[in-house]
């Protein structure tokens, strides 16, 4: 008996559509997303209380540092608040980063075992990175209950924008980064300088006016400073749950030129992922011999 195939019926690693195949994988997706949920703690004493423990230790670190130290809390009202707000969406912008630039490496087996889309990795690791976010972003919206802070629409609004922002940026910068990877595991380790620089790079701990007005006669490096979508992301969530918590005339308001920043800021992210998708769809053909 002679059995024919269709040629059709096969595509050629890295001819297909990219992330609008992951649609079809919904079923996949979910079992990689529990898959990366239940081997992040596996064999750990704490498991999911780990979510809570880094955080904490890096805002006391910072509070006393930034806050006691430098003298910042008497010139932000309210600033443990303001510094929590801006230190979860970077986090979640840090550990996405990490989990997405070693997707492909850390599921090797299934890369060079099956076919399923390659794109199916970077984004479990997003939205795993997600959901081990939650935790803080409860924690964020519990202590500004307790100081007064009540949810509306703009809140909601700006902080939803703001998750928007982070999650499809780091998804951009994951497929570049994990694509990479396969190739020069050279890539994951500038996870770091990345984090660093993320962490720093972004009004944080510091307000945006500080930078205003060291630029005051340079304002390109002020309006590319603002142009990060890290940035844009992180001044949204402060005035999403810091910005209501305290008088109008101790809030900073939204930077001149906000909404300008804004536009940049999406434009770099779809360049960013339109570059990603690029490079990742380009190295998917050699993933299964240089894993």
């Amino acid at each position: 008996m002679t059995i024919t195939f269709d040629k059709n019926d096969f595509n050629t690693p890295g001819t297909g559509r990219g992330l609008l195949d992951v649609f079809k994988y919904r079923y996949l997706l979910r079992v990689l997303i529990s898959k990366s949920s239940s081997l992040r703690y596996r064999n750990s004493v704490l498991g999911w209380f780990w979510s809570y423990v880094r955080p904490t230790v890096q805002f006391l670190v910072y509070y006393l540092v930034m806050g006691r130290i430098v003298g910042l809390h008497g010139r932000v009202e309210d600033y443990p608040i303001y510094l929590f707000s801006g230190l979860v969406i970077v986090n979640l912008f840090n550990d996405a980063m990490g989990a997405t630039t070693r997707s492909i490496v850390s599921n090797g087996a299934l890369v060079r075992k099956i076919y399923l889309p390659r794109e199916l990795f970077p984004i479990a690791a997003v939205v795993g990175s997600f959901v081990h976010f939650l935790p803080q972003m409860a924690v964020l919206m519990f202590v500004c209950v307790l100081f007064g802070w009540l949810p509306s629409l703009t809140s909601v609004g700006l902080m939803l924008a703001g998750l928007l922002l982070v999650t499809t940026f780091v998804l951009g910068v994951g497929l570049l980064l994990s694509a990479i990877n396969v190739r020069f595991r050279d890539a994951q380790n500038f996870i770091e300088i990345i984090r660093t620089i993320a962490t720093w790079s972004s009004p944080i701990m510091y307000t945006w006016v500080m930078v205003y007005q060291h630029t005051t006669n340079h304002r390109w490096i002020f309006d590319i400073y603002m142009s990060n979508p890290i940035t844009v992301a992180v001044e949204l969530f402060h005035n999403a749950f810091w910005a209501p918590l305290v008088p109008e005339s101790s809030r900073l308001g939204w930077a001149p030129g906000f909404e300008w920043h804004v536009l940049s800021a999406v434009g770099i992210i779809i360049v960013v992922t339109f570059i990603g998708q690029f490079v990742f769809r380009r190295f998917e053909r050699t993933f299964a011999q240089d894993l």
